[in-house]
Protein backbone atom coordinates (compact mmCIF):
# COMPACT_ATOMS: atom_id res chain seq x y z
CA UNK A 1 0.00 0.00 0.00
CA UNK A 2 2.19 2.85 -1.13
CA UNK A 3 1.91 5.96 1.57
CA UNK A 4 4.29 8.50 -0.35
CA UNK A 5 2.10 10.69 -2.02
CA UNK A 6 -0.44 12.97 0.00
CA UNK A 7 -2.10 15.18 -2.30
CA UNK A 8 -5.50 14.56 -4.20
CA UNK A 9 -5.55 12.55 -7.09
CA UNK A 10 -6.09 14.02 -10.90
CA UNK A 11 -9.40 15.92 -11.70
CA UNK A 12 -10.31 15.28 -7.95
CA UNK A 13 -10.36 12.26 -7.20
CA UNK A 14 -9.35 10.50 -4.06
CA UNK A 15 -6.23 8.56 -3.56
CA UNK A 16 -6.15 4.18 -3.99
CA UNK A 17 -4.67 3.95 -0.12
CA UNK A 18 -6.10 1.26 1.20
CA UNK A 19 -5.11 -2.49 1.29
CA UNK A 20 -7.57 -5.60 1.97
CA UNK A 21 -6.15 -5.79 5.84
CA UNK A 22 -6.99 -2.02 5.94
CA UNK A 23 -10.55 -2.14 4.17
CA UNK A 24 -11.26 -5.69 6.08
CA UNK A 25 -10.76 -3.42 9.48
CA UNK A 26 -13.10 -0.66 8.37
CA UNK A 27 -15.76 -3.01 7.66
CA UNK A 28 -15.24 -5.01 11.28
CA UNK A 29 -15.27 -1.39 12.78
CA UNK A 30 -18.33 -0.60 11.17
CA UNK A 31 -20.01 -4.06 12.31
CA UNK A 32 -18.28 -5.36 15.10
CA UNK A 33 -19.57 -1.98 16.89
CA UNK A 34 -22.54 -0.63 18.92
CA UNK A 35 -25.08 -2.80 17.70
CA UNK A 36 -23.25 -6.11 19.05
CA UNK A 37 -23.92 -4.22 22.87
CA UNK A 38 -27.01 -2.71 21.58
CA UNK A 39 -29.24 -4.78 19.63
CA UNK A 40 -29.49 -7.97 20.93
CA UNK A 41 -32.21 -6.90 23.48
CA UNK A 42 -34.72 -5.07 20.95
CA UNK A 43 -34.26 -8.54 19.11
CA UNK A 44 -34.54 -11.05 21.72
CA UNK A 45 -37.83 -9.00 22.71
CA UNK A 46 -38.95 -9.57 19.57
CA UNK A 47 -37.94 -13.42 18.72
CA UNK A 48 -37.38 -14.88 22.13
CA UNK A 49 -36.02 -18.40 21.67
CA UNK A 50 -35.98 -18.14 18.36
CA UNK A 51 -33.18 -14.75 18.79
CA UNK A 52 -30.65 -17.25 16.95
CA UNK A 53 -33.10 -17.94 14.05
CA UNK A 54 -33.21 -14.20 13.59
CA UNK A 55 -29.69 -13.96 13.92
CA UNK A 56 -29.47 -16.66 11.02
CA UNK A 57 -31.53 -15.22 8.88
CA UNK A 58 -29.80 -12.13 8.86
CA UNK A 59 -26.53 -13.12 8.15
CA UNK A 60 -27.91 -14.99 4.92
CA UNK A 61 -29.73 -11.87 3.55
CA UNK A 62 -26.28 -10.07 4.32
CA UNK A 63 -24.11 -12.38 2.70
CA UNK A 64 -26.44 -12.27 -0.47
CA UNK A 65 -26.20 -8.59 -0.07
CA UNK A 66 -22.18 -8.64 0.75
CA UNK A 67 -21.95 -10.87 -2.44
CA UNK A 68 -23.89 -8.17 -4.46
CA UNK A 69 -22.24 -5.16 -3.47
CA UNK A 70 -18.40 -7.01 -3.99
CA UNK A 71 -19.51 -7.75 -7.53
CA UNK A 72 -20.69 -4.47 -8.05
CA UNK A 73 -17.52 -2.76 -7.11
CA UNK A 74 -15.31 -4.72 -8.77
CA UNK A 75 -17.13 -3.25 -11.74
CA UNK A 76 -17.58 0.30 -9.92
CA UNK A 77 -14.65 1.11 -7.64
CA UNK A 78 -15.92 4.96 -7.19
CA UNK A 79 -17.06 6.94 -3.83
CA UNK A 80 -21.01 6.28 -3.48
CA UNK A 81 -21.83 2.47 -3.23
CA UNK A 82 -24.90 1.69 -4.26
CA UNK A 83 -25.59 5.12 -5.19
CA UNK A 84 -22.96 4.93 -8.46
CA UNK A 85 -24.61 0.82 -8.85
CA UNK A 86 -28.45 2.04 -8.99
CA UNK A 87 -27.16 4.92 -11.54
CA UNK A 88 -25.14 3.32 -13.91
CA UNK A 89 -26.99 -0.41 -13.82
CA UNK A 90 -30.70 1.07 -13.29
CA UNK A 91 -31.02 4.77 -13.82
CA UNK A 92 -30.40 7.72 -12.24
CA UNK A 93 -33.84 7.94 -10.18
CA UNK A 94 -33.20 4.91 -8.13
CA UNK A 95 -29.35 5.78 -7.70
CA UNK A 96 -30.74 8.69 -6.03
CA UNK A 97 -33.26 6.73 -4.04
CA UNK A 98 -30.09 4.45 -2.94
CA UNK A 99 -28.48 7.49 -2.24
CA UNK A 100 -30.70 9.21 -0.56
CA UNK A 101 -31.91 6.31 1.62
CA UNK A 102 -28.51 6.13 3.02
CA UNK A 103 -27.15 9.48 3.41
CA UNK A 104 -30.63 10.34 5.81
CA UNK A 105 -30.91 7.08 7.38
CA UNK A 106 -26.84 6.69 8.22
CA UNK A 107 -26.95 10.25 9.80
CA UNK A 108 -29.16 9.40 11.91
CA UNK A 109 -27.31 6.44 13.06
CA UNK A 110 -24.33 8.47 13.30
CA UNK A 111 -26.08 10.51 15.86
CA UNK A 112 -27.39 7.83 17.31
CA UNK A 113 -23.60 5.74 17.48
CA UNK A 114 -22.65 9.29 19.39
CA UNK A 115 -25.06 9.78 21.90
CA UNK A 116 -24.46 5.66 22.41
CA UNK A 117 -20.62 6.64 23.29
CA UNK A 118 -22.33 9.53 25.53
CA UNK A 119 -24.67 7.29 27.40
CA UNK A 120 -21.61 4.97 28.59
CA UNK A 121 -18.68 7.41 28.93
CA UNK A 122 -20.83 9.86 31.13
CA UNK A 123 -24.84 9.08 31.22
CA UNK A 124 -25.25 12.39 32.96
CA UNK A 125 -23.54 14.46 30.35
CA UNK A 126 -24.48 12.39 27.29
CA UNK A 127 -25.54 14.83 24.79
CA UNK A 128 -21.98 17.21 25.38
CA UNK A 129 -20.01 13.56 25.34
CA UNK A 130 -21.60 12.97 21.80
CA UNK A 131 -20.93 16.20 20.53
CA UNK A 132 -17.39 16.10 21.55
CA UNK A 133 -17.44 12.36 19.93
CA UNK A 134 -18.58 13.87 16.60
CA UNK A 135 -16.30 16.98 16.44
CA UNK A 136 -13.12 14.62 17.75
CA UNK A 137 -13.64 11.39 14.85
CA UNK A 138 -14.40 14.20 12.19
CA UNK A 139 -10.88 16.11 12.40
CA UNK A 140 -9.93 12.80 12.56
CA UNK A 141 -11.33 11.64 9.21
CA UNK A 142 -10.63 15.55 7.73
CA UNK A 143 -6.71 14.11 8.35
CA UNK A 144 -7.12 11.19 5.89
CA UNK A 145 -8.45 8.16 5.48
CA UNK A 146 -5.31 6.01 6.42
CA UNK A 147 -5.61 7.77 10.27
CA UNK A 148 -9.18 6.39 9.98
CA UNK A 149 -7.57 2.98 9.32
CA UNK A 150 -5.43 3.22 12.02
CA UNK A 151 -7.84 4.27 15.03
CA UNK A 152 -10.34 1.51 13.31
CA UNK A 153 -7.36 -0.94 13.64
CA UNK A 154 -6.83 0.40 17.73
CA UNK A 155 -10.51 0.33 18.34
CA UNK A 156 -11.70 -3.66 16.68
CA UNK A 157 -8.79 -5.19 18.76
CA UNK A 158 -9.96 -3.02 22.09
CA UNK A 159 -13.65 -4.47 20.99
CA UNK A 160 -12.35 -8.06 20.20
CA UNK A 161 -10.53 -8.08 23.36
CA UNK A 162 -14.16 -6.82 25.60
CA UNK A 163 -16.06 -9.41 23.34
CA UNK A 164 -13.74 -12.28 24.34
CA UNK A 165 -13.73 -11.45 27.99
CA UNK A 166 -17.46 -11.24 27.93
CA UNK A 167 -17.61 -14.83 26.07
CA UNK A 168 -15.24 -16.15 28.34
CA UNK A 169 -16.49 -15.51 31.82
CA UNK A 170 -20.08 -16.25 30.53
CA UNK A 171 -19.06 -19.87 29.04
CA UNK A 172 -17.02 -20.79 32.35
CA UNK A 173 -19.65 -19.30 34.86
CA UNK A 174 -21.82 -21.95 36.90
CA UNK A 175 -24.83 -20.13 35.98
CA UNK A 176 -24.74 -20.86 32.01
CA UNK A 177 -27.14 -23.74 31.48
CA UNK A 178 -27.18 -24.98 27.92
CA UNK A 179 -31.17 -25.48 27.77
CA UNK A 180 -31.81 -21.81 27.45
CA UNK A 181 -30.80 -22.10 23.56
CA UNK A 182 -33.61 -23.98 23.14
CA UNK A 183 -36.50 -23.19 20.54
CA UNK A 184 -39.83 -22.59 22.30
CA UNK A 185 -43.19 -21.80 22.12
CA UNK A 186 -42.82 -18.15 22.23
CA UNK A 187 -40.71 -18.17 18.99
CA UNK A 188 -42.81 -16.95 15.66
CA UNK A 189 -41.96 -16.19 12.25
CA UNK A 190 -43.51 -12.25 12.50
CA UNK A 191 -41.36 -12.32 15.89
CA UNK A 192 -38.00 -13.92 13.84
CA UNK A 193 -38.70 -11.53 10.92
CA UNK A 194 -38.89 -8.65 13.13
CA UNK A 195 -35.47 -9.34 15.32
CA UNK A 196 -33.83 -10.09 12.01
CA UNK A 197 -34.69 -6.61 10.70
CA UNK A 198 -33.13 -5.49 13.89
CA UNK A 199 -30.01 -7.52 13.64
CA UNK A 200 -29.42 -6.58 10.43
CA UNK A 201 -28.48 -2.76 11.38
CA UNK A 202 -25.85 -4.73 13.12
CA UNK A 203 -24.11 -6.43 9.92
CA UNK A 204 -24.70 -3.62 7.41
CA UNK A 205 -21.78 -2.10 7.83
CA UNK A 206 -19.28 -3.69 5.04
CA UNK A 207 -20.97 -1.37 2.92
CA UNK A 208 -18.34 1.07 4.22
CA UNK A 209 -15.60 -1.19 2.14
CA UNK A 210 -17.74 -0.28 -0.83
CA UNK A 211 -18.56 3.08 -0.38
CA UNK A 212 -14.56 3.66 0.29
CA UNK A 213 -14.09 2.34 -3.51
CA UNK A 214 -12.46 5.22 -5.01
CA UNK A 215 -9.49 4.72 -1.96
CA UNK A 216 -9.15 0.81 -2.50
CA UNK A 217 -6.09 -0.35 -3.80
CA UNK A 218 -6.58 -2.66 -6.88
CA UNK A 219 -10.61 -3.11 -6.05
CA UNK A 220 -11.15 -5.60 -8.46
CA UNK A 221 -9.26 -8.14 -6.42
CA UNK A 222 -9.50 -6.13 -2.34
CA UNK A 223 -12.99 -5.44 -2.34
CA UNK A 224 -14.26 -9.25 -3.35
CA UNK A 225 -11.93 -10.27 -0.76
CA UNK A 226 -12.27 -7.66 2.16
CA UNK A 227 -16.36 -8.04 1.70
CA UNK A 228 -16.64 -11.19 2.78
CA UNK A 229 -14.30 -11.43 5.22
CA UNK A 230 -15.41 -8.80 6.95
CA UNK A 231 -19.10 -10.19 7.34
CA UNK A 232 -17.48 -13.78 7.88
CA UNK A 233 -15.68 -12.74 10.64
CA UNK A 234 -18.53 -10.33 12.25
CA UNK A 235 -21.19 -13.43 11.86
CA UNK A 236 -18.97 -15.57 13.48
CA UNK A 237 -18.32 -12.95 16.25
CA UNK A 238 -21.72 -12.23 17.09
CA UNK A 239 -23.21 -15.81 16.93
CA UNK A 240 -20.61 -16.84 19.76
CA UNK A 241 -21.53 -13.52 21.72
CA UNK A 242 -25.40 -14.40 21.14
CA UNK A 243 -25.32 -17.92 22.19
CA UNK A 244 -22.78 -16.66 25.79
CA UNK A 245 -25.76 -14.20 26.48
CA UNK A 246 -28.62 -16.51 26.19
CA UNK A 247 -27.13 -19.36 27.92
CA UNK A 248 -26.53 -16.82 30.99
CA UNK A 249 -29.31 -14.89 30.76
CA UNK A 250 -31.99 -16.77 28.86
CA UNK A 251 -34.90 -15.19 26.04
CA UNK A 252 -36.62 -13.19 28.97
CA UNK A 253 -33.41 -11.87 30.68
CA UNK A 254 -31.63 -10.75 27.68
CA UNK A 255 -35.16 -9.14 26.69
CA UNK A 256 -35.36 -7.01 29.51
CA UNK A 257 -31.78 -6.48 29.77
CA UNK A 258 -30.71 -2.39 29.20
CA UNK A 259 -27.08 -3.48 28.83
CA UNK A 260 -27.25 -6.93 27.44
CA UNK A 261 -23.55 -7.48 27.59
CA UNK A 262 -23.10 -5.81 30.90
CA UNK A 263 -25.96 -7.99 32.65
CA UNK A 264 -24.69 -10.97 31.21
CA UNK A 265 -20.95 -10.23 32.89
CA UNK A 266 -22.85 -9.10 36.49
CA UNK A 267 -24.91 -12.14 36.19
CA UNK A 268 -21.44 -14.27 36.24
CA UNK A 269 -20.50 -12.44 39.50
CA UNK A 270 -17.26 -11.11 37.70
CA UNK A 271 -17.72 -7.49 38.92
CA UNK A 272 -15.03 -5.94 37.65
CA UNK A 273 -15.68 -6.44 34.25
CA UNK A 274 -18.66 -4.54 34.26
CA UNK A 275 -16.74 -1.23 33.98
CA UNK A 276 -14.59 -3.24 31.32
CA UNK A 277 -17.75 -4.02 29.38
CA UNK A 278 -18.84 -0.13 29.50
CA UNK A 279 -16.22 1.10 28.51
CA UNK A 280 -15.83 -1.33 25.57
CA UNK A 281 -19.59 -0.45 24.31
CA UNK A 282 -18.14 3.05 24.27
CA UNK A 283 -15.06 2.40 22.01
CA UNK A 284 -17.43 -0.02 19.82
CA UNK A 285 -19.70 3.15 19.29
CA UNK A 286 -17.28 5.38 18.66
CA UNK A 287 -15.63 2.73 16.13
CA UNK A 288 -18.70 2.57 14.17
CA UNK A 289 -19.34 6.00 14.21
CA UNK A 290 -16.25 6.93 13.14
CA UNK A 291 -17.33 4.20 10.13
CA UNK A 292 -20.49 5.76 9.59
CA UNK A 293 -19.00 9.45 9.12
CA UNK A 294 -16.79 7.86 6.41
CA UNK A 295 -19.67 6.54 4.57
CA UNK A 296 -21.65 8.95 4.58
CA UNK A 297 -19.39 11.97 3.60
CA UNK A 298 -18.31 9.60 0.62
CA UNK A 299 -21.90 9.05 -0.40
CA UNK A 300 -22.57 12.84 -0.24
CA UNK A 301 -19.47 13.12 -2.05
CA UNK A 302 -21.01 11.04 -5.43
CA UNK A 303 -24.28 12.82 -5.23
CA UNK A 304 -22.31 15.91 -4.90
CA UNK A 305 -20.51 15.03 -8.28
CA UNK A 306 -23.67 14.64 -9.67
CA UNK A 307 -25.45 17.46 -8.32
CA UNK A 308 -27.85 15.70 -6.59
CA UNK A 309 -26.93 17.46 -3.50
CA UNK A 310 -25.17 21.08 -3.73
CA UNK A 311 -21.84 20.63 -5.91
CA UNK A 312 -19.64 22.47 -3.48
CA UNK A 313 -19.66 18.99 -1.33
CA UNK A 314 -17.77 17.42 -4.24
CA UNK A 315 -14.59 18.94 -3.33
CA UNK A 316 -11.26 17.22 -2.38
CA UNK A 317 -8.64 18.62 0.10
CA UNK A 318 -5.62 19.19 -1.90
CA UNK A 319 -3.47 17.96 0.38
CA UNK A 320 -5.52 15.00 2.86
CA UNK A 321 -7.59 13.96 -0.39
CA UNK A 322 -10.37 13.51 1.44
CA UNK A 323 -13.60 15.22 0.85
CA UNK A 324 -13.25 17.54 3.30
CA UNK A 325 -16.56 19.80 2.68
CA UNK A 326 -18.97 16.96 3.10
CA UNK A 327 -16.89 15.35 5.95
CA UNK A 328 -17.89 18.82 7.98
CA UNK A 329 -21.38 18.90 6.55
CA UNK A 330 -21.86 15.46 7.82
CA UNK A 331 -20.25 16.31 11.15
CA UNK A 332 -22.18 19.70 11.59
CA UNK A 333 -26.00 18.01 11.01
CA UNK A 334 -24.46 15.33 13.29
CA UNK A 335 -23.58 16.81 16.24
CA UNK A 336 -27.17 19.25 15.89
CA UNK A 337 -28.38 16.20 15.92
CA UNK A 338 -26.45 14.52 18.76
CA UNK A 339 -27.32 17.93 20.92
CA UNK A 340 -30.47 18.14 20.48
CA UNK A 341 -32.36 14.78 20.24
CA UNK A 342 -32.51 11.30 21.44
CA UNK A 343 -32.32 9.57 17.78
CA UNK A 344 -31.26 6.04 19.80
CA UNK A 345 -34.56 4.79 18.71
CA UNK A 346 -33.93 5.52 14.80
CA UNK A 347 -32.27 2.06 14.99
CA UNK A 348 -35.47 0.57 13.37
CA UNK A 349 -35.57 3.54 11.01
CA UNK A 350 -31.82 3.05 9.64
CA UNK A 351 -32.71 -0.14 8.83
CA UNK A 352 -35.38 0.17 6.53
CA UNK A 353 -33.44 2.82 4.39
CA UNK A 354 -30.21 0.95 4.61
CA UNK A 355 -32.94 -2.11 3.19
CA UNK A 356 -34.20 -0.29 0.69
CA UNK A 357 -30.43 0.69 -0.23
CA UNK A 358 -29.72 -3.25 -0.44
CA UNK A 359 -32.94 -4.35 -1.94
CA UNK A 360 -31.59 -1.53 -5.25
CA UNK A 361 -28.42 -3.03 -5.01
CA UNK A 362 -29.66 -6.76 -5.38
CA UNK A 363 -31.28 -5.25 -8.58
CA UNK A 364 -28.18 -4.05 -10.01
CA UNK A 365 -26.89 -7.12 -9.45
CA UNK A 366 -28.81 -9.10 -11.17
CA UNK A 367 -28.21 -6.72 -14.72
CA UNK A 368 -24.46 -8.01 -14.44
CA UNK A 369 -23.43 -10.00 -17.60
CA UNK A 370 -21.43 -12.92 -16.92
CA UNK A 371 -18.26 -11.34 -18.26
CA UNK A 372 -18.64 -9.01 -15.65
CA UNK A 373 -18.68 -11.14 -12.93
CA UNK A 374 -22.20 -11.56 -11.82
CA UNK A 375 -23.11 -13.55 -9.18
CA UNK A 376 -25.05 -16.82 -9.02
CA UNK A 377 -28.78 -15.34 -10.26
CA UNK A 378 -29.99 -16.96 -6.60
CA UNK A 379 -27.42 -14.82 -4.70
CA UNK A 380 -29.29 -11.19 -5.82
CA UNK A 381 -32.98 -12.96 -5.89
CA UNK A 382 -32.86 -13.91 -2.26
CA UNK A 383 -30.69 -10.60 -1.24
CA UNK A 384 -34.25 -8.62 -2.86
CA UNK A 385 -36.98 -10.50 -1.49
CA UNK A 386 -34.91 -10.69 1.75
CA UNK A 387 -34.12 -7.49 1.93
CA UNK A 388 -38.36 -6.20 1.30
CA UNK A 389 -39.46 -8.97 3.61
CA UNK A 390 -37.49 -7.37 6.65
CA UNK A 391 -37.39 -3.91 6.07
CA UNK A 392 -42.05 -4.20 6.25
CA UNK A 393 -41.72 -6.82 9.27
CA UNK A 394 -39.85 -3.70 11.03
CA UNK A 395 -42.03 -1.69 13.89
CA UNK A 396 -45.00 -0.06 11.86
CA UNK A 397 -43.53 3.20 13.11
CA UNK A 398 -39.98 2.36 11.36
CA UNK A 399 -41.79 1.62 8.15
CA UNK A 400 -44.29 4.58 8.30
CA UNK A 401 -40.94 6.84 9.15
CA UNK A 402 -39.11 5.06 6.53
CA UNK A 403 -41.42 4.80 3.68
CA UNK A 404 -42.27 8.64 4.14
CA UNK A 405 -38.49 9.46 4.02
CA UNK A 406 -38.09 7.53 0.97
CA UNK A 407 -41.43 8.84 -1.01
CA UNK A 408 -39.74 13.07 0.27
CA UNK A 409 -36.59 11.70 -1.71
CA UNK A 410 -38.28 10.75 -4.40
CA UNK A 411 -40.86 14.48 -4.32
CA UNK A 412 -37.53 15.79 -4.40
CA UNK A 413 -35.99 14.30 -7.15
CA UNK A 414 -38.98 14.96 -9.40
CA UNK A 415 -39.26 18.56 -8.59
CA UNK A 416 -35.39 19.12 -9.40
CA UNK A 417 -36.00 17.00 -12.61
CA UNK A 418 -38.76 19.34 -14.04
CA UNK A 419 -36.84 22.42 -12.55
CA UNK A 420 -34.17 21.38 -14.66
CA UNK A 421 -36.60 20.30 -17.93
CA UNK A 422 -38.04 24.24 -17.52
CA UNK A 423 -34.98 25.77 -17.54
CA UNK A 424 -33.58 24.08 -20.63
CA UNK A 425 -37.34 24.50 -22.61
CA UNK A 426 -36.45 28.37 -21.55
CA UNK A 427 -32.67 28.27 -23.08
CA UNK A 428 -33.97 26.47 -25.66
CA UNK A 429 -36.81 29.29 -26.50
CA UNK A 430 -34.29 31.97 -26.30
CA UNK A 431 -31.66 30.52 -28.33
CA UNK A 432 -34.19 30.02 -31.27
CA UNK A 433 -34.95 33.45 -30.81
CA UNK A 434 -31.91 35.02 -30.97
CA UNK A 435 -31.38 33.28 -33.94
CA UNK A 436 -34.34 34.44 -35.57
Amino acid sequence: MSTSSTAAGPSGELLRRLGVFDAVVIGLGSMIGAGIFAALAPAARAAGSGLLLGLALAAVVAYCNATSSARLAACYPASGGTYVYGRERLGDFWGYVAGWGFVVGKTASCAAMALTVGSYVWPGQAHAVAVAAVVVLTAVNYRGVQKSAWLTRVIVAVVLAVLAAVVVAALTSSGTDAGRLDIGADASVGGVLQAAGLLFFAFAGYARIATLGEEVSEPARTIPRAIPLALGITLAVYAVVAVAALAVLGPTGLAQAPAPLTDTVRATGIDWLVPVVRAGAAVAALGSLLALVLGVSRTTLAMARDRHLPHALSAVHPRFAVPHRAEITVGLVVVVLAALVDVRGAIGFSSFGVLVYYAIANVSAWTLSSDEGRPPRIVPAVGLVGCLVLAFALPVSSVIYGAAVVLVGAAAYGVRRALGARRQRRAGAAGYAERA
